[in-house]
């Protein structure tokens, strides 16, 4: 998974990019829909994200992972993106 961030705005902004290669249409949805629930987890606990836009590219493994392991890898690949370094 990795995670660019563009600081900036009031908000916080997430898109993702889900390619093909993670699995058909259904699997793709499937997956941006967990990510969407486990983005708004990480929103409302604690800190929160910072401010501003979010990419979350992802790759075909990330289909396999279950949700905890996929909210646990967004948290922190959002984090190390808003604080300055790439994941």
């Amino acid at each position: 998974m990795t995670v660019t961030y563009l600081a900036g705005g009031d908000g916080v902004r997430v898109a993702y990019a889900v390619g093909r290669a993670v699995g058909p249409a259904v699997a793709r949805n499937r997956l941006r829909r967990r990510l969407r629930a486990a983005a708004r987890e990480i929103d409302s606990a604690g800190p929160g994200l910072s401010a501003g836009a979010y990419l979350v590219a992802l790759r075909p493994e990330a289909a396999g992972l279950s949700y905890a392991e996929l909210r646990d890898d967004l948290a922190t690949a959002c984090a190390a993106a808003s604080a300055g370094s790439r994941t």
